[in-house]
């Protein structure tokens, strides 16, 4: 009866009764919701940015202090600004939520891997399968996410936001809006020459400015469309036709393609590392290794399709379509082509060609808990060859070993036991738990891993000689970092990104037959490639010269066989010396 006479009342007196309430005297005004989220974002929540900070040169001093104060500032009214275009009634709540998680899961993995957020970033974690994200789930990751999110989501659902008229609503927002750039811009102003040459010379800053750093990203992935024709496939290699080396054959090529995962050119034994992570690969003397190889991307998102395109990365990036890829040219050449993938997907390079994925296999030796090793693309391989239409197996065939390789944070996993060499290794998806050399251990292995791999896979290719012509190419995605500067994994934006993350390995076997039906000689690939620097751009004319595949895309001046090939021309060409 008291509550029924209560509503009455609240009916009969209208609005009055309801400012009178206790709940409405406890509401509390939109802007002063969106100011104190914007203040927690910017300080507790960007604490990766605030350590950066403070590790500047002349941050101690009154004017180091000044510009950090300033810098939070500018942070906080850079949040209010965003939250005041959402502070309406149904939205406020919501969007600061969402800000909240996005903030909370940034600062974790900016604090636990020294990552930062950009576009690509943001694109590897939705292209992330169940297998890598579980990886990544640790007690601190939801230790550091509740921490974040706790205290000010209780705050804000515990409390009611005063409800306004509409025209109001929009004045207020608007002058929250305004009120937030004049403080940006006048905090700019008070300390221009220092921010300016901050954000020039220290560019990192810039990804991990929290949130902002994440919603300029979703905002990029979102406007994507609007640069790039994503609905069009534009063709390439139409024109693609088998050159002179296919006319009588008696033996049509093999050529396989490693696409390595998360290899660090500097941790590979035959690259001059000093421990012994590739012992079966140094032993031969039939390899040739580019110490000087550079990626497209630091990512497997960003690497993988780049490799695969014509565009070369700077063309890459600005494209405003995507075209056909390399594999999609072999194929209109007539070659027969298999995809193996041992990983996340080929990032859509195979979609036209044969694809076989290792996820659905059981296996309890090749693949202990559900994962697979690299060396379960080898089984059954001849009979997925087989099953290749014969007419284009007969001309030849391009295989693409997609390796799970060194990917982390689990490198631990990577590597059988019985190759378990350096010891101990880091067991933890946490890496900070574990010291920098036991990281390094873990990762090692997994280059043990790779050398095993590698090697089972030339042997393989060795019994294949009596009826093709083989050959192997091994280049990984990209670099990783393993703590360095405290910097671990990989995916950092290229402009700001240690060499670990760029610098990768690249190496060639050539039977013999494939190196006198291409012209090409191993001593001289060695001799070439020692120094020489290649990067992912060389890789599409590269497959297409070796296996002679004629198009109008073939650009003869990025395939690092080119040179050798002349060079065992000229020395065919030359007259005999005369004899005595």
């Amino acid at each position: 009866m008291p509550l029924l006479l209560q509503r009455m009342q609240r009916f009969a007196l209208g609005h009055r009764a309801v400012a009178h309430s206790p709940q409405a005297s406890r509401a509390i005004h939109p802007a002063w919701v969106v100011v104190l989220a914007s203040a927690w974002l910017a300080t507790a929540c960007n604490v990766p940015l605030w350590r950066e900070v403070a590790a500047l040169p002349g941050q101690g001093t009154l004017r180091g202090w000044g510009f950090a104060l300033a810098f939070a500032v500018i942070v906080a009214a850079g949040n209010a600004a965003l939250l005041s275009v959402l502070a309406w009634r149904w939205t406020l709540k919501p969007a600061i939520t969402v800000m909240l998680l996005l903030a909370a899961f940034g600062a974790y993995f900016m604090l636990a891997y020294g990552i930062a957020i950009d576009a690509s970033m943001l694109v590897n974690v939705m292209q992330t399968d169940v297998k890598e994200a579980g990886d990544l789930l640790n007690w601190r990751m939801v230790s550091t996410v509740l921490a974040l999110t706790a205290p000010p989501l209780l705050w804000l659902y515990r409390r009611p936001v005063r409800q306004m008229p509409a025209f109001r609503h929009m004045a207020h927002n608007g002058m929250l809006l305004v009120g937030s750039v004049v403080v940006i811009v006048v905090c700019l102003l008070l300390v221009f020459q220092d921010f300016a040459s901050t954000m020039r010379n220290h560019t990192r800053l810039r990804y991990l400015i929290n949130p902002l750093n994440s919603v300029y990203a979703l905002g990029n992935i979102a406007t994507k469309p609007l640069r790039l024709d994503t609905n069009t496939l534009m063709p390439l290699g139409r024109d693609a036709q088998l050159g002179a080396s296919y006319a009588g054959q008696q033996k049509p090529p093999l050529l396989v393609l490693v696409l390595g995962e998360t290899g660090r050119s500097v941790n590979f034994g035959l690259n001059g590392y000093e421990r012994p992570t590739t012992p079966l690969l140094s032993a031969r003397t039939d390899l040739a290794t580019a110490r000087n190889a550079w990626s497209c991307g630091t990512s497997t998102a960003a690497s993988v399709p780049c490799m695969f395109s014509h565009l070369g990365r700077d063309g890459f990036e600005s494209r405003k379509a995507n075209y056909e890829s390399l594999i999609d040219v072999l194929h209109h050449a007539g070659l027969a082509v298999l995809w193996l993938d041992n990983q996340a997907g080929c990032k859509g390079v195979c979609e036209r060609v044969s694809e076989v994925r290792t996820t659905a296999l059981k296996d309890p030796v090749l693949c202990p808990g559900g994962e697979c090793l690299d060396p379960i693309m080898l089984k059954d391989l001849d009979q997925r060859l087989a099953e290749l239409p014969a007419e284009q197996r007969s001309r030849g065939t391009v295989v693409v070993m997609h390796q799970m390789g060194s990917h982390g944070p689990a490198y631990f996993k990577r590597s059988a036991a019985a190759l378990k060499k350096f010891q101990p290794e880091c067991t933890s998806t946490n890496l900070q738990e574990c010291t920098q050399a036991q990281v390094v251990n873990a990762y090692d292995n997994s280059i043990v891993e790779t050398d095993h791999f590698l090697d089972s896979v030339l042997n393989w290719l060795g019994k294949q000689s009596n009826q093709a012509q083989p050959a192997m190419i091994y280049v990984a995605d990209h670099g990783e970092s393993l703590g360095e500067n405290n910097i671990y994994l990989h995916g950092l934006p290229y402009s700001i990104a240690p060499d670990v993350q760029k610098h990768v390995p690249w190496i060639t076997w050539l039977s013999p037959a494939m190196q006198s039906r291409m012209g090409t000689a191993t001593p001289c690939l060695q001799k070439e490639l020692a120094q020489q620097r290649i990067t992912h751009d060389n890789y599409f004319h590269s497959v297409l010269g070796l296996m002679d595949v004629k198009t109008g895309a073939y650009q003869p001046e990025l395939d690092i066989f080119s040179a050798c090939r002349k060079t065992v021309a000229a020395k065919q060409a030359a007259p005999a010396p005369a004899k005595s």
